[in-house]
C-alpha cells in the first residue's frame, strides 16, 4: 500500500486511519447489500429456494471477509457461511493432504494452485457459473495472476509482503525499508518471521539479488544462509502474532502481509482498537514478494452451487468496495475499485516505480526437484528454530 507523496509504506497505512478504512459497517448504504447477494446468486444458476437452510463453508485467511458482505449474503439466501482460517499456505496445504475435508470454498495464494490441481483437490470451475469475473475483472492485474483463464482459479485479494515495525524502537537512521535490517544487532531477539516457505527464503534470495523464484540449487543455499545470519534475531515463524505482537511491543519487527498491517495501523474502534499510527509497514528496497489469494472451489465440495454464487457475489461492484474498505487491500473487481474515494483508491494500490520493484511469487508444479530444494532448505531453517 503506498501514498503517492509518502516516502514509504508506513506514512501511507497510516494515512488510511483519516479515511476510515477497515469499518464496513459505518453506513446503512455499505451494510445493504442484499440485491447483489441474490443477483449474484440467481446469474450463477443458483437454485435460491433449494439452499436455504444451508451452510457455505470458507477456508480462508483471518480477517479477510467484510462482516457485511458475509451478514448481507446470509440473510439475503437464508443461508450460514462459516468461516475457517488458516496461517500459512503450507498448514493450509498440509490439513487438506491430510484428509482435511467438508469444504467450499478455499483461498489459497496463486502459486499452491497448480499443485491442488493436479492432486485433485480442487474442481475445474464452471465459467458459466461466474459470469461477474470475466465481465468486472480489472486487466490491470492480468500480468500479475498466474490462471488468467480462470481454470482453476478466481483472484480474491493481491497482498504485499514486507516488514511491519513499531517506530519508536527503530534507533535514528536506521534503515527499514531494506530486508537487512532483519540482522540489526538492535532488533535482537525482537523479530518474528512469516512461517512460510516460500516467502522466507524469497527474503534471502531477494536480498541477494536473486528471484524470488529462483530455482538455482547454489542461490536458493545462498539465501538459506543469508536467513541463518539473522536467525540470532529472530524469535519464532508465526503467520498471526506480528499483528498483535508489533502493537504490544513484544515484537519490534514483524514480516507480514500488507492488509493485515493496513488493518492494525487503522484500528476498529468499535471493537475497541484504536489507530495505531506508531506502527509502520515497509517494503524492502531490494525487492518485495506479490501474491493473489485466489478462490477455488474444493473437490466435492456439498454447496458447489452456493459456493459459485458467493464468488460471483464477490464480483459485484458494490459489494467489492465494500470488502476492499474492511481488508484494506485491492481485490481485482474494477468496478469496486473506481466507487471507491479517490484518495482511497490511490491508497490501496502501488505507484509503478513501488510496483516494479515486487516479484510475484509463481509454483514449481511439475519440478519436484525444485520443490525438494526448497523443502530441504526449509528443513534447514526450521532446525535451528529449536536451538
Amino acid at each position: 500500500m503506498m501514498h503517492l507523496k509518502a516516502k514509504h509504506v508506513a506514512a501511507a497505512v497510516a494515512a488510511a486511519a483519516l479515511i476510515g478504512c477497515s469499518d464496513s459497517g459505518d453506513s446503512e448504504e455499505r451494510a445493504n447489500l442484499s440485491a447483489e447477494a441474490v443477483a449474484a446468486a440467481k446469474a450463477a444458476g443458483c437454485d435460491l429456494e433449494a439452499v436455504k437452510g444451508k451452510e457455505l463453508h470458507i477456508y480462508t485467511w483471518s480477517d479477510y471477509l467484510s462482516p457485511d458482505v458475509q451478514r448481507s449474503f446470509e440473510e439475503a439466501l437464508g443461508v450460514k457461511v462459516v468461516i475457517d482460517t488458516f496461517d500459512s499456505n503450507e498448514a493450509m496445504y498440509a490439513k487438506l493432504k491430510a484428509g482435511g475435508t467438508g469444504y467450499d470454498i478455499i483461498t489459497p495464494s496463486s502459486y499452491q494452485i497448480a499443485t491442488m490441481a493436479r492432486e485433485g483437490m480442487i474442481e475445474q470451475l464452471d465459467q458459466s457459473k461466474i459470469p461477474n469475473v470475466k465481465s468486472n475483472f480489472d486487466s490491470s492485474f492480468a500480468e500479475q495472476i498466474v490462471d488468467p483463464s480462470f481454470t482453476w482459479s478466481v483472484p480474491y485479494a493481491v497482498t504485499y509482503t514486507g516488514l511491519a515495525y513499531l517506530k519508536a524502537k527503530v534507533p535514528e537512521g536506521v534503515d527499514v525499508d531494506t530486508w537487512a535490517v532483519l540482522g540489526n544487532p538492535a532488533f535482537k531477539g525482537r523479530v518474528t518471521l512469516l512461517d512460510d516457505i516460500r516467502e522466507v527464503i524469497g527474503c534471502g534470495l531477494m536480498y541477494l539479488g536473486y528471484s524470488i523464484n529462483s530455482t538455482d540449487p547454489k542461490e536458493i543455499d545462498a539465501a538459506v544462509e543469508q536467513v541463518l545470519k539473522w536467525r540470532a534475531n529472530i524469535r519464532k515463524f508465526d503467520g498471526e502474532s506480528y499483528k498483535t505482537e508489533v502493537p504490544n511491543g513484544s515484537t519490534w519487527i514483524g514480516h507480514g502481509y500488507s492488509t493485515d498491517v493496513a488493518q492494525v495501523i487503522v484500528g476498529d474502534e468499535e471493537a475497541g482498537a484504536p489507530p495505531r499510527e506508531d506502527v509502520g509497514f515497509a517494503l524492502p528496497k531490494e525487492g518485495f514478494s506479490i501474491a493473489f489469494d485466489e478462490m477455488v472451489v474444493a473437490k466435492n465440495s456439498k454447496q458447489a452451487d452456493l459456493a459459485y454464487a458467493f464468488i460471483n457475489y464477490l464480483y459485484e461492484g458494490k459489494v467489492a468496495a465494500a470488502n476492499m474498505e474492511y481488508i484494506c487491500g485491492p481485490n481485482p473487481v474494477k468496478p469496486g475499485i473506481d466507487m471507491l474515494d479517490e484518495d482511497y483508491r490511490t491508497l490501496i494500490t502501488l505507484p509503478a516505480d513501488k510496483l516494479k520493484l515486487g516479484q510475484v511469487l509463481k509454483g514449481f508444479d511439475g519440478q519436484p526437484e525444485v520443490q525438494a530444494l526448497y523443502n530441504r532448505a526449509w528443513d534447514r531453517i526450521k532446525a535451528t528454530e529449536a536451538k
